[in-house]
């Protein structure tokens, strides 16, 4: 192992070439990782889901200004959270799990509401 260290002091081509293989490796993981991101659901814009969600939420009774989050997976909807002004009223979140439910077909348990500050 030392004699292996030694040589690439002694040889400044070697230790040139190895950081470049160093940095494009280091280029494409981070690369790689970030293409993950997307496929995992975490982007940071609103998907068509989503945008359709807060349509429908904004015309039911007593919800108000809203914001939905949709986590999806392989096997499709893993959670929904919405917060709204309304998200107080026990009635309004009712309607509104109800309303994500049917318009999803996803089961009740996987739905979030809170109320917006």
């Amino acid at each position: 192992m030392k004699k292996l260290l030694e040589a690439i002091k002694a040889n400044k081509t070697l230790l040139i070439v190895l950081a470049l293989i160093f940095v494009l490796i280091a280029i494409v993981v981070i690369f790689y990782q970030g293409g993950d991101e997307d496929t995992v659901g975490a982007s940071a814009d609103k998907s068509a889901t989503e945008v359709r969600l807060e349509a429908i939420l904004s015309s039911i009774e007593g919800v108000g200004d809203s914001r939905a989050y949709v986590t999806e997976g392989e096997d499709g909807i893993e959670g929904v959270v919405v917060v709204c002004d309304g998200g107080s009223s026990i009635m309004v979140r009712n309607d509104i799990i109800n309303a994500v439910s049917t318009a999803l077909g996803i089961n009740k348990n996987i739905i979030a509401v809170y109320a917006m500050n």
